[in-house]
């Protein structure tokens, strides 16, 4: 179901729904071909400002095309996921309680893949 005009959409959905757009993408998109490719009645200027803010959010790369930008995602799905990990672990002093408590809580299955995936670390 598309939203109509006026309609507002729950806090960074559509930042989700530009996000995905660009990841099933093989190449980078200018604003108007994200509006094109979303087919929902946005104005031209609100896929500008949501790529922008994207973009200042480090969710996004730029180039020019033409006289405009072009989009792609820094990374995929996963990474943005290990992203914004890594974000919640530097916004405590605390790191060693942090990990501690979050391996803690891991699901046993979890806690060794987290395991096997260190020791192969350790052994590059």
């Amino acid at each position: 179901m598309n939203s109509g005009p006026g309609d507002r959409r729950p806090g960074g959905a559509l930042e989700a729904e530009v996000l995905a757009l660009l990841q099933s993408s093989p190449q980078a998109l200018t604003p108007g071909e994200v509006l094109e490719r979303l087919d929902n009645g946005l104005a031209y200027s609100t896929v500008v400002t949501v790529l922008s803010r994207m973009f200042d959010k480090g969710l996004l790369t730029r180039s020019k095309q033409g006289r405009a930008y072009a989009y792609a995602p820094v990374t995929d799905t996963h990474g943005l996921t290990a992203r914004r990990m890594r974000q919640v672990l530097e916004s405590d002093a605390d790191r060693q309680a942090v990990l501690t408590r979050f391996v803690e809580e891991l699901p046993s299955r979890d806690e060794q893949l987290l395991r096997q995936l260190l020791g192969d670390l350790g052994e590059g």
